[in-house]
């Protein structure tokens, strides 16, 4: 490089190098010593140094992590941490690099103006793995939107039925039903799952498990069965201590991934709780959540996914055939070895499908077989529908009769067209094997129609 004699700005020659300069990645080999105060042997170089994890992208592993490696052992005789975290980049959805040239760049900003914070969090972790690229986009951003949504009516209807009042210090596990003892299982579960894919630095996959958690068996499940016994003038022990629990132990185990709504809830839920739990001041300095082996219960689990399996059966067979929300249907559950602990749920059941009477037995008699119903087999129960409960059979019987008219009429055009020798040779081969495929489309349609006659 040639030695420069004046300034090509102000043409001055009264220039000197800068001598308090440092080469980008060679300062930032520094940093891990450095800002400890070496090199003095300062307490927090004693303290700090080494650490435990560096966190970076792939692409700087010889840039950057090299070099604070080999200045690390240089300066101190110690290299600067013991494990290294490389994560991917992130990219458009399409799996492009972002660039400002081809348009492709999501300008967080406007993502957090638009979603928030918590819900580009959630985006960027979401389906990401150690040392690959990621792709971010705009439905993983509504996800993160919707479920922090979800998340904030959960809390709202908890805080509300507490009325105001401190929730009771800890439940008597022996006394429970058994949807609370499932719920306190799955959570238990849960923080087992996160804790090892913790451990592992699989975080998209601890993400996950808790918004499963919370999403589908909190929210989904046990908040809808809490409502029934919030409802019933019968039900000796409130879920409110078991909801209060498992909505601040889950908001623990979230906040790393979502800080700010589980803040807010936390501080929102914290003033109801025991005085032991309200003497911590923020969320991010309570103890994070850990495995209790006492509170698993693979019974309650057993007899509360039964209980699960046979309400989204009963939902599943109202869609098949369009039953309208309107109309309460019959169900007959045969419970096996199970008819004691799911007989006190057909209440729940009957709200939570739509489904009255609901009438639980033991085992089923040959005879007592239903002729004009739908059966399902489930995994350790049988549900029985009578066909008349969920329509008309009159009226359904004249609806597939009249349909099939209608796809014979089709299936005659068609198979008239498969006949016609100027069609078949002056169409496109592709054309009529099209014809040929949707004939028999039809045929079978009409056939499948036909056995739904005969079943009602």
């Amino acid at each position: 490089m040639d030695e420069v004699e004046f300034c090509p700005g102000c043409k001055s020659d009264n220039i000197e190098q800068e001598s308090d300069v440092l080469d980008t990645w060679f300062s930032s080999g520094l940093w891990p010593h450095s800002t400890l105060g070496w090199p003095d042997d300062t307490e927090d170089l004693r303290y700090f140094y080494p650490t435990t994890v560096m966190e970076t992208a792939y692409d700087l592993i010889f840039f950057w992590v090299a070099r604070m490696i080999m200045m690390g052992i240089e300066d101190t005789g110690d290299i600067p941490f013991r494990t290294i975290y490389f994560h991917g980049l992130v990219r458009d959805e399409k799996g492009d690099k972002m660039s400002k040239t081809t348009g492709n760049v999501i300008d967080p900003l406007e993502m957090i103006e638009q979603y928030g914070t918590d819900a580009l969090r959630f985006g960027l972790i979401t389906g990401t793995s150690p040392g690959n690229d990621s792709k971010l986009s705009l439905v993983k951003l509504e996800a993160g939107r919707n479920f922090a949504n979800k998340l904030w009516n959960a809390a709202r209807f908890v805080i509300r039925n507490l009325d105001g009042r401190q929730v009771d210090a800890g439940v008597q596990k022996d006394l429970l039903p058994a949807e609370d003892s499932w719920i306190l299982s799955r959570l238990n579960g849960t923080i087992s799952n996160v804790g090892r894919a913790m451990e592992n630095y699989q975080f998209a996959e601890a993400q996950k498990h808790i918004y499963d958690f919370l999403w589908s068996e909190y929210c989904d499940w046990y908040i809808e069965l809490a409502k029934v016994r919030l409802r019933s003038t019968e039900v000796e022990t409130s879920p409110v201590p078991v909801l209060v629990h498992v909505l601040e132990t889950s908001l623990l185990l979230l906040h790393p991934f979502m800080p700010f709504i589980t803040e807010e809830l936390w501080q929102n839920l914290r003033r109801y709780l025991p005085p032991d739990r309200r003497e911590v001041e923020s969320v991010m300095v309570a103890r994070y959540p850990v495995v209790d082996d006492n509170a698993f219960d693979p019974e309650a689990e057993r007899i509360m996914e039964t209980v699960i399996e046979i309400v989204r059966s009963i939902r599943n067979t109202r869609a098949q055939y369009n039953v309208e929300n309107s109309r309460w249907i019959e169900a007959q559950v045969y419970a096996g070895k199970l008819e004691v602990s799911i007989s006190p749920y057909v209440g729940a059941i009957e709200t939570l499908a739509r489904a009255r009477p609901v009438i639980v037995h033991s085992t089923r008699k040959e005879e007592s077989t239903a002729e004009n119903a739908v059966t399902m087999v489930l995994g350790e129960t049988e549900v029985v529908i009578p066909m008349e409960s969920m329509v008309d059979l009159e009226a359904e019987k004249k609806r597939l009769e009249s349909e099939i008219a209608r796809n014979e009429a089709e299936a005659e055009r068609v198979e008239t067209m498969l006949k016609d020798e100027k069609f078949l040779s002056r169409a496109p081969a592709a054309v009529v094997e099209k014809e040929r495929r949707k004939h028999e489309a039809i045929v079978d349609k009409i056939e499948r129609l036909k056995q739904q006659i005969l079943k009602s």
